[in-house]
């Protein structure tokens, strides 16, 4: 692993990433490529850590052209493919942009890499490696006394985020087995932590209440997650890049099961203690209760024993430990949060999303 394209490279998990390949690899090189839509921001892309490692270019996934370029040009022996449309509510409400990016996006990166790799011999095969990042929603939903996840459960998406994932995931394994692309998939569970898009549910609830917004839940809030604190999820890849055996599929997961519910009242309740001073206290009484997400799956949990016995993995964060590091990062990156708030994208989408639950954004 020396020159690295990493995909999707200013997001919420791919920027962590490259901070943490930037800190643990001293000799690697970081191509980044991402489009910069909604949820990628080159804020999130401030301060790097031996940054003169780093390149930054904006771009397609989808573009082969571009891709096929880079590979040559960089002599790109690992990529790291984090670009993906990720956030379930959008992909209900306009599934097409999720196809594209998650599917041709795939596509076109395993179609460059096995052109430049296997036909072009830019870096010999045997250093190369596709490592491609999926999530636990490829297999459905689990019962309340269901065992975890495993890595041989069969896919039921139930979600169009979570159908475009399992194809994607499906034309790695395709590459791997038709042209001997040597490649590794890891499925995840619900990431959270620093510079996480304010869509999703922790950095929503944390930015809603600093305000004194109300804070939608969803349903009955009893929904069942697991909850990975994105540097863990950072140590998992870098763990598999350099330890994980080719063709492997391994499952990287928080080991907890809260319920959503939960989640928010532990945000509250911190935000209690470390904003002693806020009008809004107790935080708990902005909580609402809103129209469910449609077919929104119940519950999942991830088994990661094989990452465990293989590689030696395992997080490092509790949930407890995980969240008060997130509350404080936000709370003292009010900067980067005002940067966010002001987008004109961002807002439309919280009115289109929650004006028809009966909740002001």
């Amino acid at each position: 692993m020396q020159r690295v394209l990493v995909t999707g490279g200013a997001g919420f998990i791919g920027s962590n990433f490259v901070r943490y390949l930037l800190r643990h690899e001293p000799e690697v090189q970081i191509i980044n490529l991402d489009l910069l839509t909604y949820a990628g921001s080159l804020e999130n892309l401030r301060d790097l850590p031996d940054e003169h490692r780093h390149i930054f270019i904006r771009g397609d996934i989808c573009d082969s052209d571009l891709v096929y370029h880079l590979l040559i040009q960089y002599e790109i022996d690992t990529v790291v493919h984090f670009a993906a449309e990720s956030h379930v509510d959008r992909s209900i409400l306009g599934p097409a942009q999720f196809i594209h990016t998650n599917i041709i996006g795939t596509f076109t990166l395993l179609e460059a890499a096995r052109r430049a790799w296997i036909e072009d011999k830019i870096v010999p095969l045997e250093q190369c490696r596709f490592h491609h990042v999926s999530t636990d929603e490829v297999f459905g939903s689990l019962e309340p006394h269901d065992p975890p996840f495993r890595e041989t459960n069969p896919y039921a998406p139930n979600s169009p985020y979570a159908a475009s994932k399992a194809s994607s995931d499906h034309l790695v394994r395709a590459y791997a087995h038709t042209y001997g692309l040597p490649v590794t998939i890891t499925n995840c569970s619900n990431n959270y932590g620093p510079y996480q898009f304010p869509e999703k549910l922790i950095p929503l609830m944390i930015l809603n209440a600093l305000q004194g917004k109300p804070l939608p839940v969803y349903g009955d809030g009893q929904q069942i997650r697991d909850w990975l604190y994105v540097e863990d999820h950072c140590e998992a890849i870098h763990r598999v890049l350099r330890q994980g055996k080719q063709g492997e599929t391994y499952n990287i997961g928080g080991n907890n099961q809260p319920t959503n519910l939960h989640i928010v009242h532990t945000i509250c309740d911190l935000l209690d203690e470390l904003r002693p001073d806020s009008p809004h206290r107790p935080h708990r009484n902005l909580i609402r209760f809103v129209a469910d997400r449609p077919g929104h799956d119940r519950r999942y949990a991830m088994d990661i024993r094989k990452i465990q016995r293989e590689l030696g993995w395992q997080p490092r964060e509790t949930l407890e430990s995980g969240l008060r590091k997130t509350v404080l990062w936000y709370l003292n990156h009010l900067d980067w949060v005002s940067a966010i708030l002001k987008r004109p994208d961002f807002q439309a989408w919280l009115e289109n999303n929650y004006a028809s639950r009966g909740v002001e954004p």
